[in-house]
């Protein structure tokens, strides 16, 4: 059936779920996993406030921030995996646009499955907080499992 899924997370709660769903699926399906989180670049506001706060290089800082969020994120990520049974690669991008990052990568890889988590969220209060889910799943003809 899916032999190379992409779970995608941004650290949250809910996109735990996500990691877990993903990563049970694989673990039963034998499936080869791509875990990819997307975050994105410092704006010029921020560093402009940073600047001006009196933080030297903010944009410096801010790598330095991300770079140590993702150890650790991937780190839980790698040992729940490995209670699974699942060998897994993670993947770290930055970029302005998640969803079409993550549409992008999944084609690259050649992923037969993506798994997101989304808090469903309908009318709007999903227009004005935006969905990364629903972009993805508009955007993509690889098959996308959601979970809430």
């Amino acid at each position: 059936m899916f032999k190379h899924i992409l779970i995608c997370t941004d650290g949250s709660e809910l996109a735990d779920k996500g990691v877990e769903h993903g990563l049970v699926l694989a673990s039963r399906l034998d499936a080869k996993v791509t875990v990819l989180s997307v975050t994105e670049p410092l704006g010029p506001r921020a560093v402009s406030a940073a600047k001006q706060a009196g933080i030297e290089d903010p944009v410096l800082r801010y790598d330095q921030q991300v770079d140590r969020e993702m150890q650790d994120r991937f780190a839980t990520i790698t040992q729940r995996a490995a209670s699974h049974g699942v060998k897994l690669e993670l993947a770290h991008e930055v970029d302005d646009f998640p969803a079409e990052t993550i549409v992008r990568f999944a084609e690259l890889k050649g992923c037969d499955l993506i798994v997101m988590s989304s808090h469903g969220r309908r009318g709007i209060s999903r227009v004005l907080l935006g969905s990364q889910t629903a972009e993805v799943v508009t955007h993509t003809e690889i098959p996308v499992l959601v979970v809430r």
